[in-house]
Formats: C-alpha cells, structure tokens, sequence
C-alpha cells in the first residue's frame, strides 16, 4: 500500500490510502498510517484532517494473504500492535480528523473511521465487521460509535454490513454525497473547521476526547485479548484459510 500524506496552503492535510485492488491493509501499511498521523500531530500549521482511499474501497480490513503467508504468532501480534497504534494516534491527533469513505468499509477499515471526528461518505459505501467469520474480534468498540447498540450486536454477529444512507439517517454520517463529489464535500467541511481559530479548535478536541463516554483504546485491547485467544486454539488460522479457499468453516 502506498500511504501519501499532503499538506495545502490552507493547513488541510490529505491522507491516502492505495492498495489496489481492495485496499487491504497490512501490517506496514498500518505502521505508515500512524506514522502520517504522528507527523501531523507534530506540525503546528496543520488544522484539520482528511483520511480517504483511492481505488475500489475504502478499506477492505486486514490483509488476510499475508498473515496465513506467515508461521508462527509473531504476525498476528504484529499486526495487533500495529492497528493499536494507528487507530490510537488517530483518535489523538489534536486537530480534527474526517474519514471520507468512498466504498466499503469493512473490518480495520471501521477501527479507521470509528477513530476520526467526522464522517462523510458516498452513497456508495457500507460499512462492517467480517471477523467473527474469519475467526476473530475486533473493531466493535469503534463500530459502538457508529451505530446503535441492538445494531452493534446484530452487526457483530451476523457479519451483515451497513449502509451509510442508514448511518446518514442516524446521524452518524454528516454529508453523504455522490462518489465524485465525495473529496469536494470533505474539503468543505476540512475547510469550515480550518477557518475557525486554531487553539479553540485544538482545545475543542481535547475537550470532546476528554468527555468520550468510549473507551476504545482499553475495549479494543480487550477484543483483541480474544483473537489471540481464537488463534491459540486453532479457530481463527481455520476461518483464516477458509477465506483464502473461497469458502467458509462453521465450527471446529
């Protein structure tokens, strides 16, 4: 994946997911990831932030190839540590962070989007969690903010996704857009909070981290602790290779 990082006169940053075809992540995607937004976190004329992706989505989760390529657990808590990492400096990127989702959105896509400030999507994109279908935990303490609780379950549950004119109708999505509009529409929005005065709008974030009733950095480590758990006993590697074969494992 290459991760690009661009910074306008007008102190809007643009971060760029690419990896075609789906945009799966890998582990050193996801370290890039953290490392642009540490970056930004680090630079005082930046004052607001645009995630988005090029290609046929926006995140297509974990890129299960290249885990079942490796032995071992090491990849595993690699990648564990690595997702940890970029959805926590995300959250705390000081300036305001909107998640422009151009198509499906699905598994470490949403630990992405449940970490910035902002939503906005095109009429194309969807939103969910495969893991429980691939063996695993992860990202429900980011969908949590995304959708309601009966919703969450159901969502974790079933693997089904959501569409983000659902998300638009519970408020969760703040624009929703034609996809060729999508980047326009996030650059006015980056736009009207880059206008406003730059230490009230730092302060604004910090205030509105400070009074989060969700605890995603511990929650998350804690859905985390039962992957590694489904992967000690064997589940997790069979769901794994059962994607890579097309088809899909109902116990063990």
């Amino acid at each position: 994946m290459t991760v690009t990082r661009v910074v306008d006169d007008a102190g809007i940053a643009v971060v760029t997911m690419n990896n075609p075809p789906v945009n799966a992540i890998t582990v050193a995607d996801t370290w890039a990831i953290r490392d642009e937004f540490e970056a930004i976190a680090k630079d005082p004329d930046v004052l607001a932030v645009i995630l988005t992706a090029e290609g046929k989505g926006f995140n297509a989760g974990i890129d299960i190839k290249e885990m079942q390529s490796a032995e071992g657990f090491d990849h595993l808590l690699g990648s564990g540590a690595a997702c940890y990492a970029a959805f926590d400096q995300i959250y705390n990127t000081p300036v305001p962070v909107i998640a422009a989702v151009n198509d499906f959105c699905m598994g470490l896509g949403v630990g992405l989007v449940g970490s910035c400030d902002i939503l906005v999507a095109s009429t194309k994109a969807r939103f969910g969690l495969p893991e429980v279908d691939n063996g695993a935990l992860g990202c429900a303490s980011h969908l949590a903010k995304l959708v309601p609780p009966f919703k969450l379950r159901q969502m974790v549950l079933t693997c089904e996704p959501v569409s983000a004119q659902q998300l638009y109708e519970w408020g969760t999505v703040y624009r929703l857009t034609e996809p060729d509009e999508l980047m326009e529409v996030a650059h006015e929005v980056a736009t009207k909070i880059a206008a406003k005065q730059p230490r009230v709008i730092r302060a604004a974030k910090n205030g509105l981290n400070a009074i989060d009733p969700f605890d995603m950095a511990d929650n998350y480590r804690l859905e985390q602790g039962f992957t590694y758990e489904l992967n000690l006993y064997g589940d997790g590697d069979d769901a794994r290779d059962a994607f890579l074969r097309g088809d899909r494992i109902i116990t063990r």
